[in-house]
C-alpha cells in the first residue's frame, strides 16, 4: 500500500514534472519532490532547472528537497571510459540517491519524472528503479507517464517555465547540435 504522503518522486526538472505530479494527486498521492541531477551541465543550465523546480514545488504547494550536487567532474569521470552507455550510470546514481534518500528519511515508495520521457530507455530505467528500491527497502512506484508528455510540456509552457533543449549532460547537449556539427566539418573540412 502506498501512502499519501509517503512517496517521493525524483524529479529531473520542472516541465517533466508537471503531469507526474497532476496524475499521482489525482491517485490520491501527495508527491515530495527530491532534485538531485549532478548529471546536468553546463552550471547555468543545471541552476535554471533546479530554480524552475523549486519555485514551480512553491506554486503547486508541494515540497521541494534539494540534494544541491553539480557534479561535472564525478559525472564525467564515471562515464569517460563509455560515453554511449552513460544512461546506466546517470539512471542508476539518481535513482539510487533518491531509493536511498527515500529509506533514510521515511519514505515508503518513490518514483521519477524521468519515467515521461519518450526519450529515456523507459525500460532501463524500471529496472535500475526496482533494483535500486530492492536494495534499500522501499517501494518503487512504477508509472508510465509518457501517455502524458505532450499535456505536461504544453501546460509547463502554458504557466511559462524554463523548458530545456536536452536531456541534461554534456553528451546530449552534443548530441543537440550533432547535424550542425557534421555541417560545420563538411564547410570547414574538421
Amino acid at each position: 500500500m502506498i501512502f499519501m504522503e509517503s512517496v517521493l518522486l525524483h524529479s529531473c526538472c520542472a516541465p517533466c514534472s508537471v503531469y507526474c505530479i497532476d496524475t499521482l494527486r489525482a491517485e490520491g498521492i501527495e508527491p515530495t519532490s527530491l532534485w538531485f541531477n549532478p548529471n546536468i551541465h553546463p552550471y547555468q543550465e543545471y541552476k535554471a532547472r533546479r530554480d524552475t523546480l523549486v519555485d514551480y514545488g512553491a506554486s503547486v504547494d508541494m515540497e521541494v528537497r534539494v540534494l544541491d550536487d553539480y557534479g561535472l567532474r564525478d559525472f564525467v569521470r564515471a562515464v569517460a571510459a563509455d560515453i554511449d552507455h552513460r544512461c546506466a550510470h546517470c539512471y542508476t546514481i539518481r535513482l539510487g540517491t533518491a531509493a536511498k534518500y527515500a529509506a533514510e528519511n521515511g519514505f515508503h515508495a518513490f518514483t521519477s519524472s524521468l519515467l515521461i520521457s519518450p526519450y529515456q530507455n523507459h525500460a532501463l530505467l524500471q529496472q535500475v528503479g526496482e533494483a535500486m528500491a530492492q536494495r534499500y527497502g522501499v517501494t518503487f512506484l512504477y508509472r508510465d507517464f509518457r501517455p502524458g508528455f505532450r499535456a505536461g510540456q504544453a501546460k509547463a509552457r502554458e504557466l511559462g517555465l524554463y523548458m530545456q533543449k536536452y536531456c541534461g549532460c554534456i553528451f546530449s547537449e552534443e548530441e543537440r547540435y550533432a547535424k550542425q556539427i557534421r555541417r560545420d566539418r563538411e564547410r570547414f573540412g574538421g
